[in-house]
């Protein structure tokens, strides 16, 4: 019997479960929520774009306001932005109503005198001089510059780090500009990012940034020193160790890339007052002259900001926004060109700090810098990643190179403090990253960066200077692809490169019938380079055609020397389809080398790989057939190498098959390869085509071809390369 009764309690119960749950949850929920502090940032807001108001949303907002939020959250509080009402950051100390405020450059006393306390940096923030254009820049040292009141906590910091200089304080920005276009002051100084906006406004078109005069100064928040304020700055230091320096620079890059200014009445009036005047009868011409000379304000403008975004203020190298940017677009544009990233570091820069001053150590920075930039090429460059850290991109062109950025470079650096009279000698670490071929393919400049301060890292630990190779294989390989590509040209000069010739006999006469012509290279260097080795080194840097012209020249030239003594032989040369496609009419070529030689085409045996056919068939089977109308015989070489599809036998127009014995073991033969290999004769010859089997190492493998009715052979049984002399006695 059912009981519905029962089924309706039971919902009811699970009902009223559901939800206690759900009501428990949210219950913890918030009690977890509540667990973080609040914490009041009281800031400026006539800073834009580090702190400014939002038109749209009346919030404050800006770099300095990511930042801190971001840097809050990591220390587990949550913020609340409230603008400082007082004219200075030294009074919005004395307000208890900001648990912090900022900025601050470093420490200072509030306006009553009460001592202040300040987190580590945040971020470096660049600051720059700027004067009226064509002004000289002024001496920083004894300068008298120009500042706004807000920035009143700078100005002592400033005057601190060059007691020389006589700031002179002005109720804004525009009244500063009007000291300065009056003589008050010499320039002006400002946060660089605060410029990047202010110098949007047409009225200041006048005024020149000046790039050799940026130095950096801390970005920091800070409040008074009391058991209470240390408390919070020791969370917010924690909280800065966690923030990402990719985070910090995507904040700053998307505030710097916007067009915050906004122009106003006067500011147009200012800018096309002129034209105002003209009146309706001048309006189209108004019209374009308004447009044309806003693209060059709004040029002038993106230039003004990419030099304080890509350009380290200190050195004028680039940035770690402008490295990348650069390194990629030289990667981009020389795919083949093999380079190194080396991060570069001084070992206790703190130290000649210290001991000697910031100043001095500034000027070994500019001195490393200068340096390095001399001894760059346009195709190479420098960024500075953060105090004494500097990557480097540069082309690999062997230990000349690093012989003379030793003397260039390294040697004056090291010895810079003692030729100011200090007893003191820097030394340089440097990490070494050997791109791949994987890199130029697939850009990502901090990786390789990484590996190079890999490498920078393990020598520095072991109390070591100079250099350490993260990829020593790597960077092996590409010295001696160097070393190989770039002396070719002076090797053929010196003859260094010679033909060799390994003998063709037929094995059923004994006789010889003919010859491969060969390279062998005694590089003045290296000594005896393989041709396993050069060859493809050649080929991928799209040098082989040199290298194969000088080879048919000179068994041309042999050739007409045998002839004239009567000995008539044949040699085959090999020929790649880098050639031709370095020269599609290349059959035109061998035409005018046997005509220059008085050489018959029947002695010249053209030699084309089993896979330059099957890469680019169409283009090798017509050059194929322009060879043979002249008369010279052509050979596919290395047939059996690869992975050829048989119907390319009835294709292609060649007149010999050189088959790869690679079908036979070096200890006789294999019972499946040697059928292969007795159906692949039968086929060609029925084909009208001559095989010649190379590679025969072995009695065995000669006989086995014979019985097969190959007679045609060549290998190290019969005889191996020989020089020309030894070739000359032979036959």
């Amino acid at each position: 019997m059912k009981r519905p009764h029962i089924s309706k309690i039971l919902k009811k119960v699970f009902l009223s479960t559901f939800g206690v749950l759900c009501f428990v949850v949210l219950f913890v929920s918030s009690e977890a929520a509540s667990d973080r502090d609040k914490l009041v940032v009281g800031v400026p807001t006539n800073r834009c774009p580090i702190f400014y108001i939002d038109e749209s949303t009346q919030e404050t907002v800006g770099i300095g306001v990511d930042l801190i939020r971001e840097v809050a959250d990591k220390a587990g509080y949550d913020i609340v932005i409230e603008n400082i009402a007082e004219n200075n950051i030294k009074d919005a100390l004395d307000n208890d109503k900001y648990d912090i405020v900022m900025p601050f450059g470093d420490s200072i006393k509030s306006t009553s005198g009460r001592d202040a306390i300040v987190t580590n940096d945040i971020l470096e923030t660049p600051f720059t001089l700027v004067t009226t254009k064509n002004a000289a820049l002024p001496d920083i040292t004894a300068a008298r510059v120009g500042m706004p009141a807000s920035l009143r906590g700078v100005a002592e910091t400033v005057q601190n780090l060059h007691p020389g200089i006589k700031v002179v304080l002005y109720e804004d920005i525009d009244d500063s500009v009007k000291g300065l276009k009056n003589s008050e002051v010499d320039a002006l100084l400002n946060n660089s990012y605060v410029w990047s906006y202010v110098l949007q406004k047409p009225s200041y078109i006048n005024l020149h940034v000046q790039p050799s005069a940026m130095f950096s100064m801390g970005f920091k928040a800070g409040t008074l020193d009391t058991p209470e304020g240390q408390k919070i700055i020791n969370r917010l230091n924690k909280g800065i160790t966690l923030l990402e320096e990719t985070k910090a620079e995507a904040i700053i890059l998307d505030y710097t890339t916007r067009r915050l200014y906004k122009y106003d009445i006067f500011d147009y009036m200012y800018q096309y007052g002129a034209f105002i005047v003209l009146g309706t009868l001048l309006f189209i011409a108004v019209i374009g002259t308004m447009i044309f000379r806003q693209r060059s304000i709004n040029l002038m403008q993106e230039e003004k900001m990419r030099l304080l975004i890509d350009h380290d203020e200190l050195t004028g190298v680039y940035s770690m926004n402008g490295f990348r940017k650069r390194v990629e677009e030289i990667l981009r544009d020389n795919p083949s060109v093999p380079y190194f990233i080396s991060y570069n570091n001084i070992l206790d820069f703190k130290f000649v700090n210290d001991s000697f001053g910031k100043e001095t150590g500034d000027k070994l920075l500019k001195y490393w810098a200068k340096l390095s930039m001399e001894n760059l090429s346009k195709n190479e460059a420098i960024g500075r990643v953060t105090s004494d850290q500097f990557v480097v991109l540069r082309q690999i062109e062997g230990n000349e190179r690093f012989y003379e950025d030793e003397q260039n470079i390294v040697e004056p650096v090291n010895n810079f403090l003692i030729s100011q009279g200090k007893d003191y000698k820097v030394q340089i670490c440097s990490g070494i990253y050997v791109l791949t071929p994987d890199d130029i393919q697939n850009v990502d400049v901090d990786h390789m960066i990484d590996f190079a301060r890999i490498a920078e890292r393990k020598i520095r630990e072991l109390g070591k200077t100079g250099f350490e190779i993260y990829n020593l294989n790597q960077w092996e390989t590409k010295k001696r692809t160097v070393e190989i590509v770039g002396h070719l040209s002076s090797a053929i000069a010196q003859r260094e490169i010679q033909v060799w010739y390994q003998p063709q006999v037929d094995f059923e006469t004994g006789k010889i019938i003919g010859a491969e012509a060969l390279c062998r290279w005694a590089h003045s260097g290296l000594g005896w380079i393989n041709p396993m080795e050069f060859i493809p080194v050649l080929e991928n840097s799209g040098k082989i055609y040199e290298l194969d012209c000088y080879v048919w020249e000179k068994v041309c030239q042999d050739l007409q020397r045998w002839n004239r003594i009567g000995k008539h032989v044949s040699v085959s040369v090999n020929v790649s389809r880098s050639d031709i496609s370095e020269n599609p009419d290349i059959h035109m070529l061998f035409l005018d080398l046997i005509r220059k030689y008085e050489l018959s085409p029947n002695q010249l045996h053209i030699e084309i790989t089993e896979s330059a056919y099957v890469k680019d068939s169409t283009l090798l089977i017509k050059t194929t057939e322009n060879l043979r109308a002249i008369g010279f015989h052509v050979e596919m070489d290395d047939f059996g190498s690869g992975y050829s599809s048989l119907n390319m036998l009835k294709e292609l127009p060649v007149d010999r098959i050189k088959l790869d014995l690679r079908f036979l073991s070096s200890e006789g033969f294999e019972e499946k390869g040697s059928i292969i290999l007795t159906y692949l004769i039968k086929m060609i010859q029925l084909l009208g085509m001559e095989p010649l089997a190379e590679g025969v190492e072995t009695i065995e493998q000669a006989q086995f071809l014979k019985s097969n009715g190959c007679t045609q052979m060549q290998g190290y049984y019969f005889h191996k390369p020989l020089s020309v002399i030894d070739f000359e006695e032979l036959i």
